[in-house]
């Protein structure tokens, strides 16, 4: 809600004796000094996503430990080589898990007990074309084969600083409409800001991409949509009466 977290301290001061009079000056809830007015403003922009985050892994399940890890590794490069020639640079390509278990299950009457090894690894792979991204994420599916395990997509942007900027000014605004309200009814106005503070908001959540399989069950279709940036900034203003 805008202006949630305005705070409105009162002016008080000495009179010709210099006796204090009217409230004590002391700081509002908000930690707002007497004479000022502190608001937070809250803005956010929307622009079209330019960078696709995609976690795409294998799992591979084996009579032995060699066996499962040789398999992993084996899907895990024919995933990795399929991004590469879609024109992914090697540094786009991350392996950020990695592990090897036990299979287990439980019988009745025998306890826990062992069927096998399962190896994982998982790959986060920056796609820097989300409008072309479809092909390759459908190239690298195939090429993994049912070890492949698509854990999510993330729609982002390379460099947010222009659809940031836009946010906080969003932001300005809406602290400033607050923060004049407040002044009008204190039956004061707005003198000069003390003090800007950027506050860091929790990103929210990118829209989740529809993914509709296409008539003939090759593709997936990747809808980027566009993702918001939120921003909210804390300004102290001094009251002039």
């Amino acid at each position: 809600m805008p202006g949630e977290g305005s705070h409105l301290a009162d002016r008080s001061g000495p009179d010709e004796a210099g006796n204090a009079v009217g409230p004590s000056p002391r700081q509002s809830d908000g930690g707002a000094a007497p004479g000022t007015v502190s608001v937070t403003g809250t803005g956010s922009a929307e622009a079209a996503p330019d960078l696709m985050v995609v976690s795409i892994g294998v799992e591979c399940r084996a009579g032995s430990v060699e066996a499962a890890w040789e398999r992993a590794g084996r899907s895990s490069d024919a995933v990795a080589s399929t991004f590469r020639r879609h024109g992914v640079a090697g540094a786009d390509i991350r392996t950020t898990g990695l592990n090897v278990r036990a299979d287990l299950v439980w019988r009745e009457g025998e306890g826990q007990s062992v069927t096998g090894y399962v190896a994982a690894s998982t790959l986060t792979v920056r796609l820097h074309s989300p409008g072309s991204a479809s092909a390759a994420i459908s190239d690298a599916v195939g090429a993994g084969g049912n070890d492949v395990r698509l854990n999510g997509l993330e729609l982002t942007f390379a460099d947010d600083a222009d659809v940031r900027a836009r946010a906080r000014d969003a932001a300005w605004l809406d602290a400033l409409r607050s923060a004049e309200q407040f002044a009008r009814l204190a039956s004061a106005r707005l003198g000069r800001v003390l003090s800007i503070t950027d506050t860091v908001t929790p990103q929210a959540p990118a829209p989740l991409p529809r993914m509709q399989r296409a008539a003939s069950m090759e593709a997936l279709d990747v809808e980027a949509g566009e993702t918001a940036v939120a921003v909210a900034i804390s300004v102290v203003w001094e009251l002039e009466v």
